[in-house]
């Protein structure tokens, strides 16, 4: 239940500034930071950038201890960040890729920026990655680092893919297909394969401990134990085979631990443990604070135990469900309704504590996933003990939209 002083902090501190708004508790922050360094036991973090798209958030992480490298999503935002820390203390920051690029102008623009190919590396998992890469730059193009992406899903019957459990990811699956597609990539001229990736979003992404569904958690973690052990071998013997090889990247928040068992495993990405959103309050292993809120403001009382809160539509990506809604936190109690949801101009909220909800209050949420509220606000208030003490700009707000 979260501590109703809170509300009364959030409201004190941002009272001269018209919701909707967002804020970032920088102390919540700061204490989650802290807790992914413990939980990494030594091996640095890659920073999810997706679960950010805050450009000052980004620094101060990659500015704290046991921080390293950027896990960018697109290719064009790497270029962006390599151009805009250029000169300064993160100017030798590496930025990776997470997902393959088929953007013949990025590319191109990589291919011609001699500092930014030497810090950005490019995700691959197929030949067709390769083939497009020299269809934008012809031949004889530089050198471009690229990563080998193993698909690290379960599939209990034999590895057979009609059984699969995870994301659809990579079509490299068992330890033989690494190493021919790494050893393609080392003989072909104009590449150079600096790492491994493989994201676990059955172990990461998946609360182990949903409320009040104690049998559906136990087949969580049941299905969890199982597709790690089995990753951690199947990752290690890829490892093993393809040799020589900068880094090894896995993992997520919520699977840190697991995949710290594979000791091949070089560095850890995570971002949304940093913010702590709605959907990552069902873990045993860690409970991150709510850091970043959101406050949509009264606009009508219907009736007694419901108000209707101004826009508030944030719907986070994902299978539809109630689960990807945002989450009313302050004041406690309230709950969405069942017919309208979070809607784009109006939000209504039910519940005992909207009997004290008058016009032009303010209810506080959490958004479902970590960096997609960056795309619905151009910037965060940034909240240091109880009072506003700066407003920076999300990627939205610095005019950026990466996808």
């Amino acid at each position: 239940m979260p501590d109703e002083t809170l509300r009364a902090r959030l409201d004190a501190a941002t009272k001269q500034l018209e919701a909707p708004l967002a804020v970032i508790d920088l102390a919540a922050f700061d204490r989650n930071a802290d807790d992914l360094v413990r939980r990494a036991a030594g091996r640095p973090i890659r920073v999810a950038s997706k679960s950010l798209r805050c450009r000052f958030l980004l620094e101060r992480a990659l500015r704290r201890d046991g921080f390293a490298g950027v896990m960018a999503y697109s290719l064009p935002e790497a270029l962006w960040l390599a151009g805009e820390w250029a000169g300064t203390d993160l100017g030798d920051v590496d930025l990776l890729v997470a997902y393959p690029t088929v953007d013949h102008t990025a590319l191109r623009r990589l291919a011609a920026d001699d500092h930014a190919r030497r810090l950005v590396t490019i995700m691959v998992d197929s030949v067709a990655h390769l083939d497009l890469v020299d269809a934008a730059l012809g031949d004889g193009h530089p050198e471009i680092r690229v990563c080998l992406e193993l698909d690290v899903s379960w599939r209990p019957l034999l590895g057979r893919d009609f059984a699969h459990i995870g994301a659809r990811r990579s079509p490299v699956f068992t330890a033989a297909q690494a190493e021919s597609l790494a050893s393609v990539i080392r003989g072909r001229p104009g590449f150079r394969l600096a790492g491994l990736m493989g994201y676990e979003g059955q172990i990461a992404g998946l609360g182990d401990e949903p409320a009040g569904k104690p049998v559906m958690g136990a087949v969580l973690r049941w299905v969890q134990d199982r597709s790690a052990r089995e990753l951690n071998g199947r990752r290690a013997a890829a490892v093993r085979r393809i040799g020589g090889l900068e880094f090894v990247n896995g993992g997520g928040t919520g699977s840190i631990e697991t995949t710290g068992f594979d000791d091949s495993v070089t560095e850890f990405a995570a971002g949304s443990g940093l913010v702590g959103p709605a959907l990552f309050d069902n873990y045993r292993r860690f409970a991150p604070d709510p850091a970043v809120l959101f406050a949509l403001p009264v606009v009508r009382k219907p009736r007694r135990r419901t108000a209707t809160l101004f826009s508030g539509g944030y719907i986070a990506s994902g299978p539809t469900g109630r689960d990807r809604a945002p989450a009313p936190y302050l004041p406690a109690g309230l709950s969405l309704t069942g017919t309208e949801g979070a809607g784009e101009v109006q939000t209504p909220v039910n519940g005992r504590a909207a009997r004290d909800l008058r016009v032009g209050d303010r209810v506080w949420l959490r958004h479902s996933k970590a960096g997609e509220l960056a795309e619905r606000f151009t910037e965060y208030h940034v909240l240091e003990d109880d009072r506003v003490t700066r407003t920076v700009p999300t990627y939205r707000g610095e005019g950026r939209c990466f996808g």
